[in-house]
């Protein structure tokens, strides 16, 4: 029988609706609705404006019933933001951006209470600002009348579930995002709430990846006309939902999931905590059927999104492929930048940032936008060298390929530039990755898929992907030597 499924894709800055129908041996997809997700800046504060992407959300029902129907639906979106709701179901504030300036500082702030080494340990999770742990301590220490409020914390894909069905529950994949998860255990990490006073009471249950959270909402299904049907807990981080795509029948393979954040790693059977993995501070998030992804976030496509912005600011509107000629046509490896510097981690000025920190470490200033290409892309691919390095060596193993996904798949650029840099084959695809991964655990959840295996066979079967030979070996060796000199 033919199963049709509903996705919801969201990513920082957009989200999309799609429709796809499997009939026991391909899967074939369509979007039926997308929308912007922008960020409001109020009083200095960054939220997302979650009610809007509600509306969204029923937008996207609408048309998919219009389309044909639906048997199951699924939501994935970005990791470490959370919503607070208070007895009553009503939200204490909205959401805030992962990316607001609440949350500088407080990896540091937080030794004060537990160590970096002990906090490893436990979750394996990778040190950044904005993890969720992090954004809770912030709110204890500035703002303890927020906590005080809430009665529940969700993450922002369990957040739109609960409005989809009034059920309240914590994915796997998601929950490990907050840095609050003992990867031993699968389950919050006491040992961590209790040393940081931050309140276990918020939290829900952690379902497994698959499960079923509850069915549409009656009010809901009568406000649209809408059969109550499944809402399945599918990986909802979206870097777990591409990973479960990547379309490779190899039990070892490197994916980079390509979009505003790279994510670059692997995965694993089992969890890599080591001395050597918490200094090179790398994560292990979990995925579907408790596996591992043992990756790195890597600031990605965000260093060119938010150039373009600052460019249509200034009056001038440039397209993607139009920063593409441009870094084509610049000189190469003429400067080079950290992509992961604090400077580049917040909105604005992001050409004038890459001037300066070019100017800081004495390399030639890039001043036209070519140059500020050039150096972005060049970058990029060489800090997806390091980190490859990183990998091969904390999993001790050898990697031949590294198979990109996502949205930076259409950068052809990018992707070349990330097999010359690596030194091995790069294949682009799928695109929609995120989506796919999506679909694909609805359809093991509904029993249509038997395995992760089979659905990694079926989408492969259905891509045609992009292949990527190493180009200009000696040069690209000494530009990495160059680049390790400017970022240490």
């Amino acid at each position: 029988m033919k199963k049709r499924v509903l996705a919801f894709d969201f990513g920082a800055s957009s989200g999309r609706a799609i429709v796809a129908e499997f009939d026991g041996e391909t899967i074939s997809f369509h979007e039926v609705h997308r929308f912007s997700n922008d960020p409001v800046d109020i009083g200095g504060t960054v939220y997302w404006d979650v009610q809007r992407l509600f509306f969204e959300i029923k937008q996207g029902l609408l048309k998919a019933k219009q389309d044909g129907g639906f048997d199951s639906v699924g939501i994935d979106t970005w990791g470490v933001d959370f919503g607070l709701l208070r007895k009553d179901g009503s939200l204490v504030e909205n959401p805030v951006h992962y990316r607001d300036r609440r949350n500088e500082g407080m990896v540091d702030r937080s030794a004060a209470y537990m160590s970096r080494e002990r906090m490893y340990e436990l979750t394996g999770i990778q040190f950044l600002d904005f993890n969720t742990v992090f954004q809770l301590l912030s709110l204890k220490e500035n703002r303890p009348y927020i906590l005080d409020e809430a009665d529940t914390l969700l993450m922002m894909p369990d957040l739109l579930n609960y409005m989809l069905t009034g059920k309240k529950a914590t994915e796997y994949s998601i929950a490990t995002t907050t840095q609050l998860v003992d990867l031993k255990t699968h389950d919050w990490s006491d040992e961590i709430l209790s040393a940081l006073g931050l309140p276990r009471r918020l939290l829900t249950p952690i379902v497994p990846t698959g499960s079923v959270i509850g069915t549409l909402h009656p009010a809901l299904c009568e406000e649209l006309g809408l059969p109550a049907v499944p809402v399945v807990a599918v990986a909802e981080h979206d870097t777990q939902s591409a990973v479960t795509a990547t379309p490779s029948a190899a039990e070892d393979f490197i994916f980079i999931s390509c979009g505003t954040w790279s994510l670059f790693g692997t995965e694993t059977k089992e969890p890599i905590v080591s001395e050597k993995s918490r200094a090179m501070n790398i994560t292990n998030e979990g995925g579907y059927g408790y596996s591992t992804a043992f990756l790195k976030n890597i600031c990605g496509l965000w260093l060119i999104q938010e150039s373009r912005r600052q460019w249509r600011r200034e009056g001038t509107e440039y397209s993607y492929a139009d920063l593409e000629r441009e870094a084509l046509a610049a000189e190469p490896f003429r400067s080079f930048i950290d992509p992961d510097a604090p400077e580049f981690g917040t909105m604005g000025d992001l050409p004038n940032r890459v001037r300066e920190y070019c100017r800081k470490t004495g390399q030639p200033v890039p001043e036209t936008v070519g140059q500020v290409m050039r150096c972005i892309y060049e970058s990029l691919a060489l800090k997806y060298r390091r980190t490859f390095e990183e990998v091969c060596e904390c999993t001790e193993k050898t990697y031949d390929r590294i198979h990109v996904m996502g949205g930076g798949t259409k950068d052809g650029l990018l992707l070349q530039m990330a097999a010359n840099s690596c030194g091995v084959t790069v294949y682009g695809g799928p695109i929609e990755a995120t989506a796919l991964g999506n679909i694909a655990v609805q359809l093991l959840a509904c029993g249509a898929v038997k395995d992760i295996a089979e659905a990694r066979a079926i989408i492969a079967r259905g891509e045609a992907l992009r292949r990527f030979e190493p180009q200009d070996a000696d040069r690209w060796e000494e530009a990495y030597r160059a680049f390790r000199a400017v970022i240490g």
